[in-house]
């Protein structure tokens, strides 16, 4: 890890550079311009030092575990980069400080700095200094003596025991099928056919462990079988080697070129049923370099690849791929037992023992590495209470390393190989609470502001980039995917118990992260780590520890602003201060005097209002105030340059229903148009001047405002139409029976997320709806209050992309029609408020991937769609407040014997529900 340290480092240094001209093109003091130029010229060399260190210590990372001296160099190194990092951060915040004040405070200012410029120098060549001490006890930078370590740490044994094979059965039997084609496989392939499979699934699933017992157990049905366990950075020439050897073929491969070794396994393996298993393979780009290697003509071949990434399950043959999850609740029961209890006969958990018990399978959430690694531990241990809560208490300490090395190796080869900023973007995960939901904006934009996403080739923005990062993520399983919205993209992620354990053991190891939970037991020092995630009430341990060099503070549900004070003064190069959910009602003073700060949180605290002196925070770019208490903005908000995101909208209750169109506004000041860099702005109150500057802000991507009134309609259709790269729209009217005169709104083709709360004019709708054909990108459609009737309601039929259409009080025709090849691409359909609607009919060949129907509050349903059986992508109805007479037959027609003709129709839905609210019914049909 120390190398993403240096690596960010790097970028901080080409930033800095990057002043030179800037600051040389300005007139200077001949003192300061001598100062500066010595400076300038310490930071080149140092960033071209820790750029020559770099490449070095990626691989050097890998060994420093069994190897003391690189260890030692590594972590020298790292403490050297901190204090360079400081020293540049303090020299960024000095350059800007100058620039404001009048004309005598600039001038003290310049004058002081001199002192400050020569200071800095003279650390950095300090730190020079104790870099090339450093390098001189280490004597070279050579890796040869490491690639022996790095070839015999690559070979897995595929061992397995019979106590390791639990819950494995299904997939057994599915893989064993697939590989001797006996019964005909799921793809119908036959046994002369060649196949790849593949088993995928997150680090210490039990992938190896599957496949090697099925290998045992089939391999004797074949000619030739080879297992070859693939280096992360294998080499062609190398990997053909391995497979030779592994099958048998007789060749002299020390001697053999690449071509003739080719050759050789091609025509060795030409006529026999064979089988081949390539284990722990990291790229999809291992088989495209090597299946021309096997014949083709006699298509007898079986592939079995294991990977933690899920871009290799694309390389399965049709449906031959296995994604393992996590083992369910009493397999997890039974490992556990198996590995802690292996030396008694009926392998049973004492009484006095479940409860700890419960507590440690919970811990592993089903990963069978960590159940057999934990199992195996307490299998040691005396079987009593006091025993087994001490190593419980530990797990959530240092000693993690030594209770799962196991699990802790195949993390450890999982990071070696994450590029240094992916690196620390996990890293990053890893420090909120245990089993918390990252959401994908929030955890972007902290990386954003953290400086750990960097502008990339190809004009990708940061936040596409970003969102590349949590891609791979979830490709290499490192962290889950929660939810996915209906328009397909991933919203939340959250990171297994044990992975997060092992990786907090990492990121205190590395001084990137700890987590300070309040306990005034626990040991916890802070001395030169970068980020801190408080996740309790006592600050004070915090305070003691010395935490001076911090760059981010995550607080969560606190409300001692008093400790926080003493803190943030010591803090003054803070960059991220987070205070989700604390109850705070107003911001310290020292806050506003953290002139680094670039992500400043506020969602759902109490903080009623923000001080004029926010303009002094320079380097803000995130600004969340998500449901705080805030009805507007300051004058001074206007001076934030550099923000990109400025969130401060409130939602009453749940989303559910009509909540999405109450979402409450702020005002903000004039002069909105000078934040040209915004890219989201959540959620603003309608002004006719506001509604005027904000057309200056094109970069937005993300806009929601709300009290819009019909005299608003023209101002707010022209601002809209120069905003080119939006995606997110949200417009909320000032009541119910406000109309909203759009037929000269342009939409841009970039837009994905629309909702509109309001009244739309009768005459011009189906204009207005039918203009909106041009939107392919458009995929949720939400709209409230816009007296759709049957006639309108077809002109959504042009929207083809929409995976998602919300109607809230929208419809008041009577009969909703959906004809053949409409919504060929919904998966979620919701129908609110539609108080005269009594008769839905579905076409065959109307939304044909539809999984979510809802009807909730149309009192005059009285019938099931017709058509209804036509959906065969259904997975859930819900009937929450239609008539009461159609509930009441469905519940009849449910606990009867008879074959009902509305039972029979929905009998392919795997959920239904009907809900009476004024009742208090809620019930399941199926």
């Amino acid at each position: 890890m120390a190398e993403a340290v240096v690596g960010q480092v790097v970028v901080k240094l080409g930033a800095a550079l990057a002043k030179d001209a800037l600051t040389f093109g300005a007139k200077l003091l001949w003192k300061e311009a001598s100062a500066l130029r010595d400076l300038f010229g310490k930071i080149r060399d140092s960033k071209a030092e820790l750029e020559s260190m770099q490449a070095y210590l990626q691989e050097a990372e890998r060994f420093k575990d069994t190897d003391r001296t690189t260890a030692i160099f590594v972590g020298q190194i790292r403490g050297l980069a901190f204090q360079i990092e400081d020293v540049v951060d303090e020299f960024t915040y000095k350059l800007e400080e100058e620039k404001h004040g009048g004309y005598a405070a600039k001038m003290k200012k310049r004058l002081k700095h001199i002192r400050t410029w020569r200071r800095l120098a003279a650390k950095l060549q300090d730190i020079q200094a104790k870099l090339q001490d450093a390098k001189r006890r280490k004597k070279d930078y050579s890796i040869d003596r490491f690639v022996s370590a790095a070839r015999s740490t690559n070979q897995a044994l595929h061992f397995t025991r019979d106590e390791d094979l639990v819950g494995i059965e299904e997939n057994r039997e599915r893989l064993i099928r697939w590989l001797t084609g006996g019964g005909g496989g799921a793809d119908g392939l036959e046994q002369r056919t060649s196949k790849v499979t593949t088993v995928c699934g997150m680090p210490g699933v039990g992938k190896t462990t599957l496949v090697a017992h099925v290998y045992n157990t089939v391999k004797v049905d074949f000619d030739a079988a080879a297992w070859v366990t693939v280096s992360q950075n294998y080499r062609l020439e190398d990997l053909l080697k391995k497979i030779a050897t592994e099958f048998g073929v007789a060749v002299d491969i020390a001697n053999i070129e690449m071509r003739g070794l080719a050759e050789s396994i091609h025509n060795y393996l030409q006529g026999k049923k064979y089988i081949l298993v390539l284990d722990d393979v990291w790229t999809a780009r291992v088989w495209t370099e090597i299946r021309n290697v096997f014949p083709t003509s006699d298509r007898t071949g079986r592939f079995v690849i294991t990977s933690r990434k899920q871009e290799v399950s694309l390389l399965a043959t049709r449906e031959s791929a296995i994604q393992l999850e996590p083992l369910q609740e009493r397999h997890s029961w039974l490992l556990f037992c198996q590995g802690a209890f292996w030396n008694d006969d009926d392998k049973e958990c004492p009484l006095e023992l479940h409860k700890l018990a419960v507590k440690f399978i919970a811990k592993c959430q089903g990963l069978p590495i960590a159940l057999a690694c934990i199992g195996r531990l307490l299998s040691s241990k005396l079987p009593n209470f006091a025993e087994w809560e001490n190593v419980y208490r530990g797990l959530d300490s240092q000693l993690v390393k030594d209770m799962l090395p196991d699990v802790d190796m195949i993390l450890k080869v999982s990071l070696d190989d994450l590029p240094y900023d992916l690196k620390n973007c996990f890293l990053y995960c890893a420090l909120f609470p245990e089993d918390y939901v990252l959401k994908r904006k929030t955890i972007m934009r902290q990386w954003i502001a953290a400086g750990f996403i960097r502008e990339k080739e190809g004009n990708r923005t940061l936040e596409e980039v970003a969102e590349g990062y949590l891609v791979e993520l979830v490709n290499r399983s490192l962290l889950q995917v929660m939810e996915s919205n209906h328009a397909g993209s991933l919203k939340s992620y959250r990171m297994h118990d044990v992975i997060r354990l092992l990786a907090l053991n990492k990121a205190k190891e590395e001084c990137f992260g700890e987590v300070c939970n309040g306990s005034a037991a626990g040991a916890f020092s802070a001395e030169c780590v970068r980020r801190i995630f408080v996740q309790g009430e006592n600050l004070e341990q915090l305070r003691r520890s010395g935490a001076t060099h911090i760059r981010a503070l995550h607080v969560f549900k606190y409300s001692n602003v008093d400790l926080l004070k003493l803190i943030l003064t010591s803090s003054n190069l803070l960059s991220t201060l987070d205070l989700q959910g604390s109850r705070v009602k107003m911001l310290p003073n020292e806050v506003f005097d953290l002139f680094n700060l670039r992500y400043l949180g506020l969602r759902d605290t109490d903080i009623e209002s923000l001080p004029e002196a926010v303009g002094r925070l320079q380097n803000l770019e995130v600004l969340d105030a998500t449901n705080a208490n805030l009805t507007y903005l300051p004058n001074s908000v206007v001076k934030l340059q550099k923000l990109r995101y400025l969130y401060a909208y409130t939602v009453p209750g749940t989303l559910e229903s009509l909540e999405i169109f109450r979402v409450g506004g702020v005002n903000v000041p004039n002069g909105i148009q000078h934040l040209a860099g915004l890219r989201a702005l959540e959620c603003v109150k309608a002004t006719p001047v506001f509604l005027r500057e904000v057309r200056a802000l094109t970069e937005l991507r993300t806009f929601t405002v709300c009290n819009v009134r019909s005299e608003h309609s023209a101002d707010l259709s022209n601002a809209i139409s120069k905003m080119s790269h939006l995606v997110h729209l949200g417009i909320a009217a000032a009541a119910e029976n406000e109309v909203l005169r759009f037929e000269g709104l342009y939409l841009p083709l970039t837009l994905s997320w629309l909702g509109l709360a309001g009244q739309l004019e009768k005459t011009s709708m189906p204009k207005l709806l039918s203009s909106w054909s041009h939107l392919n990108s458009l995929t949720c459609l939400t709209l409230g209050f816009s007296n759709i009737d049957e006639d309108t309601f077809s002109c959504l039929c042009v929207l083809h992309g929409l995976r998602s259409l919300g109607l809230m009080k929208a419809f008041e025709g009577k009969r909703l029609d959906f004809y053949a090849g409409s919504f060929p691409k919904l998966q979620f359909l919701h129908i609110w408020g539609a108080a005269q609607l009594n008769q839905v009919r579905i076409e065959k060949g109307a939304m044909q991937n539809l999984v979510v129907l809802l009807f909730m509050y149309c009192p005059e349903l009285k019938f099931l769609p017709d058509g209804i059986e036509y959906l065969r992508a259904l997975e859930k109805l819900r009937l929450e407040d239609t008539s009461e007479e159609l509930i009441e037959k469905l519940r009849r027609q449910r606990d009867s014997d008879e074959c009902n003709e509305d039972i029979m129709k929905i009998s392919h839905i795997r959920n239904v529900t009907v809900e009476l609210t004024r009742k208090g019914l809620f019930e399941r049909i199926r």
